[in-house]
Protein backbone atom coordinates (compact mmCIF):
# COMPACT_ATOMS: atom_id res chain seq x y z
CA UNK A 1 0.00 0.00 0.00
CA UNK A 2 1.03 3.40 -0.77
CA UNK A 3 2.28 5.79 2.07
CA UNK A 4 0.73 8.88 2.05
CA UNK A 5 1.64 11.83 4.19
CA UNK A 6 -2.08 12.41 6.42
CA UNK A 7 -1.79 15.67 5.86
CA UNK A 8 -1.57 16.53 2.10
CA UNK A 9 -2.64 12.75 0.97
CA UNK A 10 0.96 12.78 -1.34
CA UNK A 11 3.04 10.22 -1.49
CA UNK A 12 5.17 10.64 1.87
CA UNK A 13 8.91 11.60 2.18
CA UNK A 14 11.11 8.87 1.23
CA UNK A 15 8.50 6.70 -0.02
CA UNK A 16 8.04 5.39 -3.74
CA UNK A 17 5.90 8.24 -5.74
CA UNK A 18 7.43 11.24 -3.24
CA UNK A 19 8.15 14.33 -4.89
CA UNK A 20 8.96 17.18 -3.09
CA UNK A 21 8.35 20.85 -3.66
CA UNK A 22 10.94 22.57 -6.02
CA UNK A 23 12.95 24.89 -4.64
CA UNK A 24 13.55 28.47 -5.47
CA UNK A 25 17.21 30.67 -5.18
CA UNK A 26 15.81 31.74 -1.59
CA UNK A 27 15.76 28.12 -0.49
CA UNK A 28 19.48 27.53 -1.40
CA UNK A 29 20.94 31.31 -1.39
CA UNK A 30 21.82 31.09 1.68
CA UNK A 31 24.10 27.79 1.25
CA UNK A 32 26.33 30.61 -0.68
CA UNK A 33 27.32 32.64 2.33
CA UNK A 34 31.08 31.89 2.99
CA UNK A 35 32.25 30.01 5.97
CA UNK A 36 33.56 32.01 9.16
CA UNK A 37 36.19 29.67 9.05
CA UNK A 38 37.69 30.60 5.34
CA UNK A 39 40.68 32.70 4.74
CA UNK A 40 41.33 34.48 1.38
CA UNK A 41 42.12 31.88 -1.05
CA UNK A 42 43.48 33.39 -4.99
CA UNK A 43 41.07 31.80 -8.13
CA UNK A 44 42.01 31.09 -11.49
CA UNK A 45 39.60 33.56 -13.22
CA UNK A 46 39.25 35.65 -16.38
CA UNK A 47 39.30 34.21 -20.14
CA UNK A 48 41.45 31.03 -20.62
CA UNK A 49 42.54 29.34 -24.01
CA UNK A 50 44.25 26.20 -24.25
CA UNK A 51 47.35 27.54 -23.27
CA UNK A 52 46.42 27.69 -19.82
CA UNK A 53 46.18 23.73 -19.44
CA UNK A 54 50.11 23.63 -17.73
CA UNK A 55 49.12 26.51 -15.44
CA UNK A 56 45.96 24.98 -14.59
CA UNK A 57 48.11 21.87 -13.67
CA UNK A 58 50.90 22.92 -11.95
CA UNK A 59 48.24 24.81 -9.78
CA UNK A 60 46.46 21.80 -8.57
CA UNK A 61 49.81 19.92 -8.40
CA UNK A 62 51.00 22.17 -5.52
CA UNK A 63 47.85 22.22 -3.59
CA UNK A 64 48.14 18.28 -3.84
CA UNK A 65 51.51 18.45 -2.63
CA UNK A 66 50.82 20.00 0.33
CA UNK A 67 47.76 17.75 1.41
CA UNK A 68 49.88 14.78 0.76
CA UNK A 69 52.49 15.88 3.22
CA UNK A 70 49.21 15.82 5.51
CA UNK A 71 48.04 12.35 4.53
CA UNK A 72 51.39 10.73 4.50
CA UNK A 73 51.47 11.06 8.26
CA UNK A 74 48.07 9.25 8.65
CA UNK A 75 49.17 6.36 6.22
CA UNK A 76 48.78 2.68 7.39
CA UNK A 77 51.45 0.51 7.29
CA UNK A 78 52.25 -1.07 4.76
CA UNK A 79 52.09 -4.63 5.63
CA UNK A 80 48.12 -3.52 6.42
CA UNK A 81 47.40 -3.49 2.43
CA UNK A 82 48.81 -4.58 -1.24
CA UNK A 83 49.08 -2.10 -3.48
CA UNK A 84 49.79 -2.85 -7.33
CA UNK A 85 49.96 -0.88 -10.57
CA UNK A 86 48.29 -2.70 -13.55
CA UNK A 87 48.03 -1.64 -17.34
CA UNK A 88 44.89 -2.28 -18.40
CA UNK A 89 44.39 -2.06 -22.62
CA UNK A 90 41.90 0.61 -23.51
CA UNK A 91 40.92 2.14 -27.27
CA UNK A 92 44.27 3.24 -29.01
CA UNK A 93 46.29 2.78 -26.22
CA UNK A 94 46.58 1.97 -22.56
CA UNK A 95 45.79 3.08 -19.44
CA UNK A 96 46.92 2.26 -15.58
CA UNK A 97 44.88 1.33 -12.73
CA UNK A 98 46.35 1.04 -9.05
CA UNK A 99 44.68 -1.53 -7.02
CA UNK A 100 44.54 -1.20 -3.22
CA UNK A 101 42.90 -4.21 -0.78
CA UNK A 102 43.23 -4.82 2.74
CA UNK A 103 45.91 -7.58 3.94
CA UNK A 104 43.54 -10.12 5.39
CA UNK A 105 43.94 -10.20 9.48
CA UNK A 106 43.35 -14.30 11.13
CA UNK A 107 39.59 -15.28 10.57
CA UNK A 108 39.05 -12.75 7.99
CA UNK A 109 37.17 -13.05 4.38
CA UNK A 110 39.97 -12.68 1.93
CA UNK A 111 37.46 -11.05 -0.44
CA UNK A 112 36.61 -7.49 0.07
CA UNK A 113 33.68 -5.30 -1.19
CA UNK A 114 35.06 -3.29 -4.58
CA UNK A 115 34.94 0.97 -5.25
CA UNK A 116 36.41 2.01 -8.75
CA UNK A 117 36.82 5.36 -8.07
CA UNK A 118 37.30 8.42 -10.90
CA UNK A 119 39.67 11.49 -9.54
CA UNK A 120 38.79 15.08 -10.39
CA UNK A 121 40.86 17.67 -12.24
CA UNK A 122 38.64 19.22 -14.94
CA UNK A 123 39.24 16.70 -16.97
CA UNK A 124 42.78 18.02 -17.85
CA UNK A 125 44.67 17.28 -14.60
CA UNK A 126 45.10 15.00 -12.09
CA UNK A 127 46.17 11.60 -11.54
CA UNK A 128 46.06 8.40 -9.42
CA UNK A 129 48.66 10.00 -7.23
CA UNK A 130 45.44 12.75 -5.88
CA UNK A 131 43.61 10.34 -3.87
CA UNK A 132 46.37 7.51 -3.78
CA UNK A 133 46.93 8.09 -0.10
CA UNK A 134 43.69 8.78 1.03
CA UNK A 135 41.98 5.67 -0.62
CA UNK A 136 45.12 3.72 1.24
CA UNK A 137 43.43 4.59 4.41
CA UNK A 138 40.33 3.87 3.41
CA UNK A 139 40.91 0.30 1.97
CA UNK A 140 42.38 -0.55 5.59
CA UNK A 141 39.78 1.05 7.93
CA UNK A 142 36.82 0.03 5.62
CA UNK A 143 38.22 -3.06 4.01
CA UNK A 144 37.60 -2.24 0.97
CA UNK A 145 39.56 -3.34 -2.84
CA UNK A 146 39.73 0.03 -4.44
CA UNK A 147 40.99 0.19 -8.05
CA UNK A 148 42.20 4.17 -8.73
CA UNK A 149 41.89 4.82 -12.15
CA UNK A 150 44.35 6.59 -14.42
CA UNK A 151 42.17 7.61 -16.99
CA UNK A 152 43.90 9.48 -19.92
CA UNK A 153 43.41 13.63 -20.17
CA UNK A 154 41.86 16.47 -22.00
CA UNK A 155 42.64 18.85 -24.17
CA UNK A 156 45.24 16.21 -25.32
CA UNK A 157 42.71 13.04 -25.65
CA UNK A 158 39.23 14.95 -26.00
CA UNK A 159 35.84 13.37 -25.43
CA UNK A 160 34.74 10.62 -24.91
CA UNK A 161 38.27 9.38 -24.82
CA UNK A 162 38.85 9.67 -20.42
CA UNK A 163 34.87 8.25 -19.96
CA UNK A 164 36.18 5.45 -22.32
CA UNK A 165 38.90 4.91 -20.44
CA UNK A 166 36.98 4.31 -17.24
CA UNK A 167 34.57 2.06 -18.67
CA UNK A 168 37.24 0.00 -19.80
CA UNK A 169 38.53 0.42 -16.43
CA UNK A 170 34.86 -0.89 -14.82
CA UNK A 171 34.66 -3.63 -17.37
CA UNK A 172 38.48 -4.59 -16.11
CA UNK A 173 37.66 -4.88 -12.42
CA UNK A 174 34.96 -7.07 -12.80
CA UNK A 175 37.11 -9.38 -15.42
CA UNK A 176 40.11 -9.26 -12.41
CA UNK A 177 38.07 -9.26 -9.00
CA UNK A 178 39.60 -12.49 -7.99
CA UNK A 179 43.06 -10.69 -8.92
CA UNK A 180 42.55 -7.68 -6.83
CA UNK A 181 40.68 -9.95 -3.84
CA UNK A 182 37.28 -7.97 -4.50
CA UNK A 183 33.98 -9.75 -4.08
CA UNK A 184 31.14 -7.92 -6.47
CA UNK A 185 28.80 -10.30 -4.10
CA UNK A 186 29.66 -7.90 -1.64
CA UNK A 187 29.44 -4.74 -3.11
CA UNK A 188 30.37 -2.93 -6.36
CA UNK A 189 30.05 0.90 -6.20
CA UNK A 190 32.17 3.70 -8.56
CA UNK A 191 32.61 6.80 -7.39
CA UNK A 192 34.56 10.30 -8.02
CA UNK A 193 35.35 13.93 -7.10
CA UNK A 194 34.49 16.68 -9.18
CA UNK A 195 34.98 15.57 -12.81
CA UNK A 196 35.56 11.93 -11.61
CA UNK A 197 32.02 12.24 -10.15
CA UNK A 198 30.64 12.99 -14.06
CA UNK A 199 33.04 10.22 -15.12
CA UNK A 200 31.29 8.01 -12.74
CA UNK A 201 27.63 9.15 -13.14
CA UNK A 202 28.24 8.66 -16.82
CA UNK A 203 29.79 4.82 -16.33
CA UNK A 204 27.08 4.00 -13.88
CA UNK A 205 24.40 4.81 -16.47
CA UNK A 206 25.92 3.37 -19.40
CA UNK A 207 26.18 0.24 -17.55
CA UNK A 208 22.21 0.08 -17.19
CA UNK A 209 22.02 -1.11 -20.74
CA UNK A 210 25.57 -2.88 -21.50
CA UNK A 211 25.14 -7.18 -21.40
CA UNK A 212 28.33 -7.33 -20.33
CA UNK A 213 26.76 -6.02 -16.59
CA UNK A 214 23.48 -8.06 -16.83
CA UNK A 215 25.11 -10.44 -14.18
CA UNK A 216 27.44 -8.02 -12.30
CA UNK A 217 25.75 -5.07 -11.88
CA UNK A 218 26.98 -1.51 -9.81
CA UNK A 219 25.21 -1.72 -6.44
CA UNK A 220 25.89 2.35 -6.17
CA UNK A 221 27.53 5.17 -7.00
CA UNK A 222 29.34 8.22 -5.13
CA UNK A 223 29.32 11.20 -5.91
CA UNK A 224 32.04 13.98 -4.48
CA UNK A 225 31.01 18.11 -5.63
CA UNK A 226 29.47 16.11 -8.59
CA UNK A 227 29.46 18.26 -12.26
CA UNK A 228 26.44 16.56 -13.82
CA UNK A 229 25.23 19.29 -16.78
CA UNK A 230 26.93 21.69 -18.98
CA UNK A 231 25.03 25.17 -18.57
CA UNK A 232 24.00 25.46 -21.91
CA UNK A 233 22.20 22.64 -21.86
CA UNK A 234 20.09 22.79 -18.69
CA UNK A 235 16.45 21.59 -19.21
CA UNK A 236 13.38 24.06 -19.38
CA UNK A 237 11.84 22.43 -16.55
CA UNK A 238 14.52 23.00 -14.21
CA UNK A 239 16.62 26.12 -15.12
CA UNK A 240 14.78 28.10 -12.07
CA UNK A 241 16.43 25.51 -9.76
CA UNK A 242 20.25 26.27 -11.24
CA UNK A 243 20.92 29.15 -10.49
CA UNK A 244 24.05 28.16 -8.08
CA UNK A 245 26.83 28.35 -11.41
CA UNK A 246 26.05 32.50 -11.78
CA UNK A 247 25.64 32.53 -8.54
CA UNK A 248 28.77 31.25 -7.34
CA UNK A 249 30.51 32.44 -10.37
CA UNK A 250 33.12 33.95 -8.67
CA UNK A 251 33.48 31.63 -6.27
CA UNK A 252 37.64 30.91 -4.63
CA UNK A 253 39.07 27.47 -6.24
CA UNK A 254 36.50 27.49 -8.64
CA UNK A 255 34.27 29.53 -10.46
CA UNK A 256 32.62 30.17 -13.91
CA UNK A 257 35.56 30.77 -15.93
CA UNK A 258 37.74 27.88 -14.61
CA UNK A 259 34.42 25.70 -15.39
CA UNK A 260 33.90 27.42 -18.90
CA UNK A 261 37.73 26.70 -19.45
CA UNK A 262 37.38 22.73 -18.40
CA UNK A 263 34.20 22.01 -20.40
CA UNK A 264 35.88 24.00 -23.58
CA UNK A 265 38.99 21.69 -23.15
CA UNK A 266 36.70 18.86 -23.02
CA UNK A 267 34.93 19.25 -26.29
CA UNK A 268 31.85 17.20 -25.63
CA UNK A 269 27.89 18.24 -26.87
CA UNK A 270 26.84 19.83 -23.85
CA UNK A 271 23.28 18.17 -24.50
CA UNK A 272 24.91 14.07 -24.48
CA UNK A 273 24.35 12.44 -21.63
CA UNK A 274 27.60 11.37 -21.34
CA UNK A 275 28.59 14.99 -20.42
CA UNK A 276 25.53 15.74 -18.90
CA UNK A 277 24.20 12.51 -17.05
CA UNK A 278 22.29 14.98 -15.12
CA UNK A 279 20.20 14.14 -18.63
CA UNK A 280 19.74 10.88 -18.83
CA UNK A 281 17.56 8.02 -17.95
CA UNK A 282 17.74 7.39 -14.21
CA UNK A 283 15.46 4.64 -14.12
CA UNK A 284 17.33 1.21 -12.22
CA UNK A 285 20.20 3.16 -11.13
CA UNK A 286 21.72 1.95 -7.99
CA UNK A 287 21.69 4.19 -4.52
CA UNK A 288 23.82 6.83 -4.70
CA UNK A 289 25.45 9.16 -2.20
CA UNK A 290 26.69 12.71 -2.75
CA UNK A 291 28.97 15.38 -1.13
CA UNK A 292 27.72 18.83 -2.32
CA UNK A 293 29.45 22.25 -1.28
CA UNK A 294 26.82 25.30 -0.76
CA UNK A 295 29.64 27.97 -2.67
CA UNK A 296 30.03 25.54 -5.17
CA UNK A 297 28.84 26.52 -8.43
CA UNK A 298 27.48 23.05 -9.50
CA UNK A 299 25.85 22.84 -6.46
CA UNK A 300 22.22 23.00 -7.59
CA UNK A 301 23.06 20.27 -10.21
CA UNK A 302 24.37 17.93 -7.22
CA UNK A 303 21.26 19.02 -5.62
CA UNK A 304 18.70 18.38 -8.23
CA UNK A 305 20.12 14.82 -9.27
CA UNK A 306 19.76 13.53 -6.00
CA UNK A 307 15.58 14.44 -5.56
CA UNK A 308 14.91 13.42 -9.29
CA UNK A 309 16.68 10.01 -8.44
CA UNK A 310 15.03 9.73 -5.27
CA UNK A 311 12.07 10.79 -6.87
CA UNK A 312 11.97 7.55 -8.80
CA UNK A 313 12.47 4.73 -5.49
CA UNK A 314 16.28 5.34 -5.91
CA UNK A 315 18.02 5.63 -2.21
CA UNK A 316 20.44 8.26 -1.78
CA UNK A 317 21.99 10.08 0.92
CA UNK A 318 23.13 13.59 0.79
CA UNK A 319 25.82 15.49 2.70
CA UNK A 320 25.87 19.25 1.88
CA UNK A 321 29.19 21.89 3.31
CA UNK A 322 27.38 25.40 3.54
CA UNK A 323 29.56 28.06 2.98
CA UNK A 324 32.44 26.38 1.26
CA UNK A 325 34.06 26.22 -2.33
CA UNK A 326 34.47 23.36 -4.49
CA UNK A 327 37.45 21.07 -3.56
CA UNK A 328 37.60 23.08 -0.02
CA UNK A 329 39.59 20.30 1.33
CA UNK A 330 42.28 20.62 -0.77
CA UNK A 331 43.02 24.34 0.59
CA UNK A 332 41.64 24.45 4.10
CA UNK A 333 41.82 20.71 5.37
CA UNK A 334 42.15 21.99 8.66
CA UNK A 335 39.01 23.83 9.08
CA UNK A 336 35.64 22.18 10.69
CA UNK A 337 33.50 21.19 7.72
CA UNK A 338 36.57 19.67 6.20
CA UNK A 339 36.79 16.98 9.42
CA UNK A 340 32.92 16.72 8.76
CA UNK A 341 33.56 15.86 4.92
CA UNK A 342 35.94 13.09 6.22
CA UNK A 343 33.36 11.91 8.98
CA UNK A 344 30.45 11.98 6.26
CA UNK A 345 32.44 10.05 3.70
CA UNK A 346 32.91 7.42 5.95
CA UNK A 347 29.16 6.61 6.94
CA UNK A 348 28.16 7.41 3.11
CA UNK A 349 30.73 4.64 2.35
CA UNK A 350 29.55 2.45 4.93
CA UNK A 351 25.97 3.10 4.12
CA UNK A 352 26.17 2.18 0.53
CA UNK A 353 28.04 -0.95 1.04
CA UNK A 354 25.51 -2.02 4.12
CA UNK A 355 22.62 -1.48 2.06
CA UNK A 356 23.88 -3.63 -0.63
CA UNK A 357 24.56 -6.65 2.01
CA UNK A 358 21.17 -5.91 4.02
CA UNK A 359 18.54 -3.86 1.66
CA UNK A 360 18.11 -1.63 4.74
CA UNK A 361 18.82 2.15 5.57
CA UNK A 362 22.08 2.52 7.54
CA UNK A 363 22.47 5.71 9.88
CA UNK A 364 26.33 6.22 10.74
Amino acid sequence: MLETDPVTRLPARGKVGYRSPSPTMAQYSHLSEPDPELTSIASISGSLTKDAVPLVRRALDDALDKRLDLYKTLLPSESTYNLEDHIVPVEDGEIRVRTISPTPTPNEDSEFPVLVYLHGGGWVAGSIDMKDFELRILSVELRLAIVNVDYRLAPEHRFPTGLNDCYAALKWTVENCARICGSLDKGFVVGGSSAGANLAAAVAHRSLKDPFFEQCKLTGHILQIPVLVHPAAYPLDYTSELLSYEQNKNAPTLGKDLMDFYYACLKGSPADPDVSPLLADHTGLPPAYLQVCGLDPMRDEGLLYERLLRELGIPTKLDIYPGVPHGFKIMFPGITAAKKWEVDLRGGLKWIFFFQITGLIFSP
